[in-house]
C-alpha cells in the first residue's frame, strides 16, 4: 500500500458492545474495498480482525486489529475494537490512535453497556463520532426507535445521514438524506426514493441542513435568508459539523448482507475528519499532521511474540518515522533504534520505508518503550498525554503447575502485562502470593492463555488470600526462662515483656526499660530480635502482628550460660505468652470503593452492600448516574466484579484501595482462625 498524504487518511475506531458486528463490519469494509477478496465470518475463524486462536475460539474480540483499506483516492485505517467489557483497555488503546469513533448499534437491541461505555471514552478524549445501525436485516429490527433512543440519550445532534429501505428480511437498501438518492443491495445501485420515503427524507434533511449551516456563518446566514444550500455547501457544513462533533451522523445498514457498507465508505471518505483536521495540542503548541515536520509519535499497543519479540504499534502525529533511524522515548529518556518499520493488516505486516504523519504503523525489537509512551526527535522533545487505562477490578492469585513453569513464570507474567498495560503485576509482600489483576475474570484468564499458548508456561489462578493481621485490645505482662544445660556450656536468659495495644496504624513498636543492668545491653539487641521474629506469627491464627508495643522492663542472665540465642529464644516465648493474656484480636483489611451505578440500581447496590458489612459513606448523583463512597472488608468484596455486572447488566463500575485494618467480629474471627489451622495442617501433611 502507498503512502498517502495525512488529508487523505482516516482513522476510524469501531467501538461498540459486544456482538452488535463490529468485527463483520470491519470484514464488510475491507471485501467491499477490494482489500480482501473473501468475506470472512466470525462464527468461522475466517476474519482478518480475529486471527488470535482465543479469539477463533471464543468467537468474539480480544485484541486490538489494525486493517487498512484504500476507497476513493483515500486510505481508511479501521481499528476493529473489542466489545467485551473485561477488555476495554484495548477500546482506550484503539481511541488514542483514531479521529473518529465510529459506533455500532444493533438494530434490534439498541443501545447497550458497551455502547455507553464507548460513548464515554469517546468524549474524555473529545472525539468526533459516528453510528453504524448495524444489522437491519435482524428480526426485531427498528431503526426508528433506536434513533430515537440515542437522541433521548445523547442529544439532538445525532441526525439521521441514512433511512433505511425496509427492515427484517424485507431490509434491502437506504436512503441518504444528503443526496437524496437510494442506494440498492450490496452494490448500492443508485434509484430514487421510493414515494412512502420522501416525506420521511424531506424532514430529516431539513434538520441536516440546519445543523450544518450552524457550523459556518456564511452558511448560516444564507439558511436564515430562505435560500437553498448547494450539495457542495452542505456536504461541507455537515463534514464541519462532524469533525466539531455538533454532529453525530446515524448510517444503517447490514455487514452480514453487506448493505450499506459501500455509503459507509462514501461517508468515511467524504466526511469523516482526517489527521489535518485534529492537530494535536499540548502545552500551548500545535503539533499538525504535517510530514515535513520533526517527528511525534504515540505508541498506543504493545504485542508480545515469542518469536518477532515485542512488537510496538505507533501513530504518528507530526513528522516521518523512517527504517533505520533514531528516535528520542521522551518517558524513559532513552534512544531507541528504529529498525524496519511496517503497515499492519491484521495478523501480517509490510515492511515499508517509512511511516507519514496521520498514519499507524508499528516496529519490533524496541529495547525501552511501551504502551503509552512518546517517539519523538531528540532535539524538540515532547511527552503526548498517556493512556488512561481502567483500574483493575479483579485480582488472582497465579501460581504454576510444575517447578518448569515456575522458572519461567516471572519473564511470561511481566511481557502480557506490557503487553496489556490494564492488568497489573504485583508480589503481595505479605501472603507472597504474585497477583494479577485485570478489568474481570474472563480477562485474566484470557492472559494466562497466551501465556500457555504463546511462552508455553502453564500457570494457574485462585482466590488471593486474605491478608489478615493480628494485635491485641488490653495489656499484660509476661515473663520467660530459657534454660538448657548439655553437660558443656548451656543456655540461660530471662525475659520479662509487657504487652500493650496502639492506634490502627502504629506497626510493630519496641521498647527497652531496663535500669540497673539485668539484661546487658549487649543482649538488649538480641531481644528485639526475637520480639521482631516473634511478631511475624500471631497466637490466634498465625498472621503477622501489628499495632503493638513491646517493652522489655527486666530481664536476668548467667555469667557463663547466657548468649545471644539464649536471650532471642526467651524474648520470643515470653512474647506469645504476653500475647495470649492481652486479648488477643485479628484485624481485616478494609478497602475504600467507590461505585458508580446507574439511578435505577442505586438501591440494590446499597442493599448488597449491607449484606456484605460495608458502610456507605456517601452518594453523589452524576446525571443518570450515582456514585458511591463505601468502605468494605476486602475478604467480602474480592469477587464484586460478578455481583457489580449482575446488579447493574454491567452498566456499572468501581474502583478499590486499601483504607485501614479493623477487628473481624467475633463470630467470624473463628472461622478465619479454623480455616487458618486446617491450611497449615494440609502443607505439613
Amino acid at each position: 500500500m502507498k503512502d498517502y498524504p495525512a488529508d487523505r487518511i482516516r482513522n476510524v475506531a469501531l467501538a461498540g458492545h459486544s456482538g452488535t458486528g463490529k468485527t463483520s463490519l470491519a470484514e464488510a469494509l475491507l471485501f467491499a474495498a477490494g482489500a480482501t477478496s473473501r468475506l470472512g465470518k466470525v462464527e468461522e475463524g475466517t476474519t482478518a480482525s480475529d486471527w488470535d486462536p482465543d479469539e477463533q475460539k471464543r468467537q468474539f474480540s480480544l485484541n486490538l486489529s489494525i486493517l487498512p483499506l484504500e476507497w476513493s483516492g483515500h486510505k481508511v485505517n479501521v481499528l476493529d475494537t473489542p466489545g467485551y467489557m473485561d477488555f476495554m483497555g484495548e477500546v482506550k488503546c484503539g481511541l488514542r490512535a483514531a479521529e473518529l469513533a465510529l459506533i455500532t448499534v444493533d438494530a434490534a437491541s439498541g443501545i447497550q453497556v458497551g455502547t455507553e461505555f464507548a460513548w464515554r471514552f469517546a468524549d474524555e478524549l473529545e472525539l468526533p463520532r459516528a453510528v453504524f445501525v448495524n444489522r437491519m436485516d435482524r428480526e426485531n429490527a427498528d431503526f426508528n426507535a433506536t434513533l430515537a433512543h440515542m437522541q433521548d440519550m445523547w442529544g439532538k445532534k445525532c441526525l439521521a445521514l441514512q433511512i433505511p429501505i425496509g427492515s427484517q428480511q424485507s431490509f434491502e437498501g437506504v436512503v441518504d438524506v444528503l443526496t437524496m438518492k437510494a442506494y440498492m443491495g450490496e452494490k448500492a445501485e443508485e434509484q430514487d426514493i421510493p414515494p412512502d420515503l420522501a416525506g420521511a427524507a424531506e424532514s430529516l434533511r431539513e434538520k441536516l441542513i440546519e445543523a450544518a449551516a450552524e457550523t459556518d456563518d456564511a452558511l448560516i446566514t444564507k439558511y436564515l435568508e430562505g435560500q437553498d444550500l448547494s450539495a457542495e455547501e452542505l456536504a461541507r457544513g455537515v463534514r464541519a459539523g462532524v469533525v466539531s462533533g455538533s454532529i453525530v451522523p446515524v448510517l444503517a445498514g447490514s455487514a452480514a448482507r453487506l448493505v450499506g457498507v459501500r455509503r459507509l465508505l462514501d461517508s468515511i471518505a467524504a466526511l469523516f475528519p482526517a489527521p489535518t483536521d485534529r492537530p494535536l495540542r499540548l502545552d500551548g503548541k500545535e503539533f499538525r499532521a504535517d510530514a515535513s515536520q520533526p517527528v511525534v509519535a504515540l505508541v498506543f499497543k504493545t504485542a508480545a511474540d515469542p518469536y518477532v519479540g515485542r512488537l510496538t504499534y505507533f501513530r504518528v502525529f507530526s513528522g516521518t518515522l523512517k527504517s533505520d533511524s533514531q528516535a528520542w522515548n521522551a518517558n524513559k529518556q532513552a534512544a531507541e533504534r528504529i529498525g524496519a518499520v511496517y503497515h499492519v493488516a491484521g495478523k501480517t505486516q509490510e515492511q515499508v520505508p517509512q511511516v507519514s504523519a496521520g498514519d499507524i504503523g508499528a516496529v519490533a525489537k524496541l529495547a525501552e518503550t511501551h504502551t503509552g509512551d512518546t517517539l519523538c526527535a531528540r532535539e524538540s522533545a515532547v511527552t503526548l498525554p498517556a493512556i488512561s487505562f481502567p483500574s483493575p477490578s479483579f485480582s488472582a492469585a497465579i501460581s504454576p503447575r510444575t517447578k518448569a513453569d515456575l522458572d519461567k513464570m516471572g519473564t511470561a507474567l511481566h511481557r502480557i502485562v506490557e503487553e496489556d498495560p490494564s492488568l497489573r503485576l504485583e508480589r503481595h509482600a505479605d501472603t507472597g502470593e504474585m497477583i494479577l489483576s485485570g478489568l474481570g475474570e474472563s480477562h485474566v484468564e484470557v492472559a494466562l492463555e497466551k501465556i500457555r499458548r504463546k511462552f508455553g508456561v502453564d500457570l494457574e489462578m485462585s482466590l488471593p488470600k486474605v491478608p489478615y493481621r493480628e494485635t491485641v485490645r488490653g495489656k499484660a505482662q509476661a515473663e520467660y526462662t530459657h534454660r538448657k544445660q548439655t553437660g558443656g556450656h548451656g543456655q540461660f536468659a530471662r525475659v520479662a515483656l509487657e504487652v500493650e495495644s496502639l492506634p490502627r496504624g502504629s506497626g510493630v513498636e519496641f521498647q527497652d526499660r531496663i535500669v540497673g543492668g539485668t539484661v546487658p545491653r549487649q543482649y538488649i539487641g538480641s531481644v528485639e530480635k526475637g520480639v521482631t521474629e516473634a511478631s511475624h506469627e500471631g497466637v490466634l491464627a498465625h498472621y503477622p502482628m501489628v499495632d503493638v508495643r513491646i517493652t522489655l522492663y527486666d530481664g536476668k542472665e548467667h555469667p557463663v550460660d547466657s548468649s545471644d540465642i539464649a536471650f532471642k529464644i526467651a524474648a520470643s516465648m515470653a512474647l506469645k505468652k504476653g500475647t495470649e493474656d492481652a486479648q488477643p484480636i485479628i484485624l481485616e483489611p478494609i478497602v475504600n470503593m467507590r461505585i458508580t451505578v446507574p439511578e435505577a440500581n442505586t438501591g440494590d447496590v446499597i442493599s448488597d452492600l449491607n449484606v456484605k458489612r460495608a458502610r456507605v459513606l456517601g452518594m453523589t448523583p452524576q446525571g443518570t448516574m450515582t456514585t458511591i463512597d463505601a468502605q468494605a472488608p476486602l475478604a467480602e468484596v474480592q469477587r464484586y466484579s460478578a455481583d457489580m455486572r449482575s446488579i447493574t447488566q454491567g452498566r456499572g463500575f468501581f474502583t478499590l484501595e486499601f483504607s485501614h485494618y479493623e477487628e473481624v467480629p467475633s463470630h467470624l474471627a473463628q472461622k478465619i482462625i479454623d480455616s487458618a489451622q486446617k491450611q497449615r495442617e494440609a502443607a505439613r501433611a
